[in-house]
This record gives structure tokens, sequence and C-alpha cells, in this order.
């Protein structure tokens, strides 16, 4: 009987012929899911941040610090995007890009990941002393701009800086195939730490407080914007708890216990939650540029210029939107201020 298996040495093959099966279902699916994700937050991101970028650099001219962060915003996310494809081919293939791409790829991907958290927490302090401290800062429009401008570069600067480990111990490794992947176990603490801290933890914070003074002070007010208001601003904190939660809380279970790493089911949970947080880059022109009056009568004006419609009276509509943002601006107090009158 010594050639014969016992139950328990049974029981561990067939456990490992499961695992090997369920780890092979899960590589079919990553090589089918990732690069449909990737394609639909390339094309959508894509299209929402060039429309941004063009109508607040030629139509809105930067007039203001609010228009300063918009635009920082999607040219961080366009940015972002434009990595995918690199991405979604080595994650259906094998990465074929090289050393230098791959430090290169990883340090884009990574910088501008905190530059768009870091200046939603911005837009977020921003639309606070918009509608809480109107009437002080009307009239400093010029000066907040430059203060904004130079916020601008620090998160850039400070962005690249913490993404260094990335691009210095990113590298090509063979794992059945090339990948490219940074891997570091003296730092990765620290790195983790960061990117919770930068990634999550402070925007959610800086929602939570200036959001939270902004809903009192329109709860106060008597404009007719107050509803709407307050509707987009539970629909700004909800798309990124939605979005941001999950991954965020996946990387901290995962990072609590080296056995997560081997649960094939848990595998799942990461790359879902992933797919899920690079939404943003397709919901931020909407939530963030698309809802300002100024901006949609300026997108009506670049697609009469391009020649998308015809004239169908776009400038008389726009004519009537400018009269009513004129009317709204006339009254600047803190009671009649809206926050995405932008």
């Amino acid at each position: 009987m010594d050639d014969e298996y016992n139950d328990t040495d049974l029981l561990l093959i067939n456990n490992s012929s499961d695992n090997s099966w369920d780890h092979k279902r899960f590589l079919k699916f990553k090589e089918v899911f990732l690069p449909c994700m990737y394609l639909v937050v390339l094309v959508f991101g894509l299209l929402g941040n060039s429309l941004v970028l063009i109508i607040y650099i030629f139509y809105q001219k930067l007039r203001s610090l609010t228009d300063v962060f918009l635009v920082n915003l999607p040219l961080a996310d366009l940015v972002f995007v434009c990595t995918l494809p690199f991405w979604a081919y080595a994650g259906t293939y094998e990465w074929v890009f090289g050393t230098v791409m791959c430090k290169t790829l990883l340090g884009m991907y990574t910088v501008n990941f905190y530059v768009s958290m870091l200046t939603l927490t911005c837009i977020t302090v921003d639309r606070f002393i918009v509608v809480v401290q109107a009437t002080k800062v009307f009239n400093q429009q010029t000066k907040l701009k430059i203060w904004g401008q130079v916020t601008c570069l620090l998160i850039w600067v400070s962005s690249l800086l913490v993404s260094l480990p990335h691009i210095i111990y990113g590298n090509v490794e063979n794992f059945d195939k090339l990948i490219c992947q940074y891997h570091n176990e003296a730092i990765s603490t620290v790195v983790l730490a960061t990117q919770m801290t930068l990634g999550f933890f402070l925007p959610l914070l800086t929602m939570i407080v200036c959001y939270s003074g902004i809903i009192k002070t329109l709860l106060h007010a008597r404009s007719f914007q107050k509803h709407k208001s307050l509707k987009i601003i539970f629909l700004v904190v909800a798309v990124f708890l939605l979005t941001q939660t999950p991954f965020n809380l996946a990387i901290l279970i995962q990072s609590t216990s080296w056995e997560y790493y081997t649960m094939t089911s848990f595998q799942y949970a990461i790359l879902v939650t992933e797919g899920i947080a690079y939404l943003r880059a397709c919901l931020n022109p909407v939530l963030y540029a698309f809802v300002g009056l100024k901006f949609r009568k300026n997108f009506w004006k670049l697609v009469k210029d391009v020649g998308c419609l015809p004239y169908l009276g776009v400038s008389s509509q726009g004519k009537s939107s400018e009269d009513s943002s004129k009317t709204c601006s006339a009254s600047h107090n803190v009671e009649t201020t809206s926050m995405f009158q932008l």
C-alpha cells in the first residue's frame, strides 16, 4: 500500500488541480476584461477631456482660479488615458516595449494619478471658497488665479517626487511572459501609505469637510439653484466613493496578509475594482466641467464653429444663457452664489 495515496494526499492534489484551473480561468478573464475596460476609458476619457481642454483654452481663456484647476484635471486625465493602450496590449500579450518605456509609462501613470487626485482636492477647496466666502473673493480673482497656477505647478512637482520609486524600481520581469511592474519590498509600505493618503483619504476628507460647509451655506440660501447644486454635490461624492473606495479597500485588505496574494477570488476583486477606479478619467469631465452653464454655452459655440450642427439659433440660445449668467452674477452675495455657475 506504500505506492497508494492517502486521503490527505488526494485532497492536496485535487486542491492544487482546482487552484491551477481557477488561475487559468482568471488569466483568460484578465486578458478580456482589462483591454475592454482600457478601451472604454480610453475612448470616453480621450473625447471628454479633450473637449474640456479645447473649450477652456480657446473659449473660456482661464479667467478664474476655477478655470485653472479645471484645465489641470483633464490634462492629467488625458495623459493618463494615453498610457492605457500600452497596458492593454501588455495585458493581452506581454510587455514588448523595453525597460526604458516600462519606467516611463509607470512614471506617467503614477504622476498623473497623483496629479488628478490632488487637483480634485484643490477643486473641492476652490468651490468651498467660491460658495462659502463668495463676497471675500469676488474682487481677488486675478490674485487667486496666480495662486492657482503656482499650486498646479507644485502639484505636478510633488507628484513627480512621490512617483520616483515607480520610475526607479520599475522593471521588466519574466513570469512565463514579460511583465512591466514595480516591486520593491523595502519601501513598498511607504509607497502604499503615500498612495492611500494622497490618492484616497486626502480627497475624501477634503470632500467631507468642504462639501459639509457648502451644503450648510446652500441650505440657508434662497437661490433657485440651491436644490440642483445639492444634488450635484451628492453625485460628486457618490461617484468618488463608488469608483475609488472598492479598489482602495481591496488594496488595504491585500496588504494585511500575504494569503490574499495567492487567492484567485481576491485577484478577481483587485482586477475588477481597479477597472472601476479607472472610470474616474471618463466621469471627471462630466462632473467637473459639463455641469457648468458657461461651459455648456461654450460647448455649443464649439459645435457651431466646427460645423457639426446647422445654425439652429445657437447664438440666440448662447446670448440668452449669457444674459442669464450676467443676471445671476450681478447678485454675487453668498445667498445667490451657485457653486456650479462656473
